[in-house]
């Protein structure tokens, strides 16, 4: 008898980055208060934070109203320029 091994190829996904820790700074927010103004636990929102998970649309939708900013000042395929380097080329 032989047996038949299935090989399942998954597409590796683009690495999302986000400014959600920068965003909740600014607001003097924590992880727990944003989880639940989103409706997750807030390890979900660590997680997000480090990059170790990517957000659902309607997770990134979510986070973006509690701002109140467009979803693509928030995530983006490419990553953000540091704050830092932003005030340097702003005072150039």
């Amino acid at each position: 008898m032989y047996r038949q091994h299935i090989v399942i190829r998954v597409a590796k996904l683009p690495q999302i980055h986000n400014r959600i820790a920068l965003f909740r700074a600014e607001r003097g927010m924590s992880r727990r208060e944003l989880a639940e103004a989103v409706g997750v636990n807030p390890q979900t929102i660590g997680y997000l934070e480090r990059g170790d998970y990517s957000p659902s649309l309607e997770l990134g939708m979510k986070i973006a109203a509690v701002f109140g900013a467009p979803v693509e000042l928030l995530f983006s395929f490419t990553p953000f320029e540091s704050v830092a380097a932003a005030l340097r080329r702003a005072a150039e």
